[in-house]
Order: C-alpha cells, then sequence, then structure tokens
C-alpha cells in the first residue's frame, strides 16, 4: 500500500513511497527515483495523510563495501582501457587513503600520474609498473615553484587525498603542519590545475563546518578542520568541476609499509556498509577503503559535480564497486538534504 508522506516544516514538499519512490518539490515538479532498497529512511518525525507520526533513520545503508581481495581482483572487469584518454593525477598517492586509491585504479587498469615528494615511495608501494599505465613525477604541492606545469599535461581528472595529522606529531616534521598540507597545499594544487580538467575529488574531513563548536573545536586546537574548510571554500570558488568528499574518522590502516598485493587483498572486515549525508551531520567512523572507493566513484558519476559528501562505514554489506549502488547513495543523500535539511555547506 502506498505511503505519502508530507514534510511538515516544508509546505510544498511531499513524498510519496510505492512501487516506485517519488519526491514531489510542487505541484509542477517532481523527481523519480528507480526502485531501491538503499533509499533513504529521515530520522525525525514526518506527517503521514491520516496524521499518524512515523520515525525513521537519518542514514542510508548500501550494499556492499570495497572489496580489494585477490578473488575479486581475478573476476573485475577493467574499468577502461590503457589507451584511453583518461589519466587521473593523484595527489598524496602514498598516504593511508591515497595508496589505497592508487592500488584500486591499477587494478582497474586506469592510467595513472603520481605527485610525490619522494618518488622512489611508489616502486616500493606499488612495484615497477609500465609507464603507460604509471607514471610518477617529484613535486610538493606546499610551494608553488615545486610543481612543474608539465604534470597536468593530459590530466583529465585529479583526486587530492593529502593531510596530516590533527595534533603535532613526528608526521609534522619538515613543515607539514596542516595549514601547509591542507590550506596552501591545496590553493597551491587548485591554482596549478587546467581549466580543461572533468573532475576534481577532493578529501576533506567531517566536522568542518563546526570547528569553532565542541567536540569539534578539540580536533581543530592546531587548525586541521579549519584549513580543511579553508581548502574546500578555495576549490568550490575556482570554477573547476569538483566533488568534496568528507570522512568520519579513519579506520583499516593505514597501509603505509604495504606492497601493491597486500593492498589489492585488504578488507574493511564486517564495516562495508555506507552511510552517506550531507549538510555536515554526520558523526562516525569510516574505513580507507570506503574513502578510496568513494573517490573513484565520484569521478565520474555527473550528478556528483559541485557536491560536498560526508561518508561513514558501518557493519553490513556494501556496495563494492557498484557504480550504480553508489549512485543510489550520493543521490538519496543529495535528495533527503535538499528535502529536510539546509543547502549543504
Amino acid at each position: 500500500m502506498a505511503a505519502e508522506l508530507a514534510v511538515h516544516s516544508i509546505p510544498g514538499i511531499s513524498i510519496s513511497i510505492s512501487g516506485r519512490q517519488k519526491l514531489k518539490l510542487s505541484d509542477h515538479q517532481a523527481f523519480t527515483l528507480p526502485r531501491s532498497p538503499y533509499l533513504f529512511r529521515p530520522k525525525f518525525p514526518l506527517l503521514v495523510k491520516n496524521r499518524n507520526v512515523v520515525k525513521g533513520e537519518k542514514h542510508l545503508r548500501a550494499v556492499e563495501e570495497e572489496q580489494l581481495q585477490a578473488s575479486a581482483v581475478d573476476t573485475q572487469v577493467s574499468e577502461t582501457d590503457p589507451s584511453s584518454s583518461k589519466l587521473v593525477l593523484v595527489i598524496g598517492g602514498s598516504g593511508g587513503v591515497g595508496q589505497l586509491v592508487v592500488a584500486s585504479l591499477l587494478n582497474r587498469n586506469v592510467k595513472l600520474r603520481l605527485l610525490l615528494r619522494d618518488p622512489q615511495k611508489a616502486t616500493t608501494l606499488f612495484g615497477n609498473q609500465n609507464e603507460d599505465i604509471l607514471q610518477v613525477r617529484k613535486g610538493d604541492t606546499r610551494n608553488a615553484n615545486d610543481i612543474d606545469p608539465s604534470v597536468f599535461e593530459g590530466v583529465t581528472h585529479v583526486i587530492c587525498c593529502t593531510g596530516t595529522t590533527a595534533f603535532p606529531s613526528r608526521r609534522w616534521d619538515g613543515d607539514n603542519t596542516p595549514e601547509r598540507v591542507d590550506w596552501e597545499g591545496v590553493r597551491n594544487l587548485v591554482s596549478s590545475l587546467p581549466r580543461t580538467l572533468k573532475r576534481l575529488v577532493l578529501v576533506s574531513s567531517v566536522g568542518v563546518t563546526k570547528y569553532n563548536e565542541l567536540p569539534w573545536s578539540i580536533m581543530n586546537l592546531f587548525g586541521v578542520l579549519k584549513f580543511k574548510k579553508m581548502g574546500e571554500d578555495f576549490v568550490r570558488k575556482s570554477g573547476l568541476p569538483f566533488t568534496i568528499i568528507r570522512p568520519g574518522r579513519l579506520t583499516d590502516g593505514p597501509y603505509t609499509s604495504y606492497d601493491l598485493n597486500t593492498l589489492l587483498k585488504a578488507t574493511a572486515g564486517e564495516r562495508r556498509a555506507v552511510v552517506i549525508g550531507q549538510g555536515d551531520k554526520l558523526v562516525g567512523e569510516v574505513s580507507r577503503l570506503v574513502v578510496a572507493e568513494a573517490c573513484i566513484q565520484a569521478l565520474d558519476i555527473d550528478f556528483t559535480e559541485g557536491q560536498t559528501y560526508e561518508i561513514n562505514s558501518v557493519v553490513g554489506e556494501g556496495p563494492g564497486c557498484d557504480t550504480e549502488k553508489w549512485k543510489e547513495l550520493f543521490r538519496s543523500a543529495q535528495i533527503q538534504q535538499m528535502a529536510f535539511g539546509s543547502p549543504a555547506p
């Protein structure tokens, strides 16, 4: 039996759920979604036609996470031919998320270029790869003069997953602070990117819009959330096609001393189900494998352009590498935010 829901606090918006789900924004405009078991269930009271109050959950659950296991590797279809014009530049490819991004793209046979401060790390992590597939360039986004313009020749997509620790640590050695990495590094990179770029995916963090509020202000004692938000804002104002991914607290790894074969066998354990939101409301944890797959999927899903998403992972089956399931997750997050929240910051 179809249930028609009307949002109590937003006149003119209604949702119909039957064989096909429909979000009605006005009498003359409606969006229809494919039948989906992953469609969101809002976590606040909704007014039903018979005035009964029902409650749901404010997060999304999907079917499987990024399974980079050897068994899956054998059966996975390559995403693109190495002769394709697609060339992905990965910044931060030797870090916890970046390694998984690179390993997964190599497994898909996608042409890659890495910008690393220490190019030798690429050989240690990913072995000796054919340059038709993996190219490595030396550079440092913290210094604009250390970014050779030739790095961007032929690049169609960019994933930036640079980062450092929120609190002083050995990783801060060599001026590797949040201000230098998350603000100046992102600003220098974005300022150098070609206008022909098809998509920039930036990895940021949940909580960046609330760095003056508890408990986020504790994490931001040394400015990490503030500088990440400054980097986000610079991306938004750049005029480039972008997607911003804000992960929760990162789990699983980092795999900073692993080789390619080990990376491809890494899994997220039981935390494979994916929760995506907008509006900087999510609080929780997320597997680095899930974050890496979200970045890869966002590269080519048209409607993620210009969007910012928060992402967590929980116990359960997830979307794996299935693009259609990822589309459902991203789309549902946008519809939920449009219907029940303010514009995503």
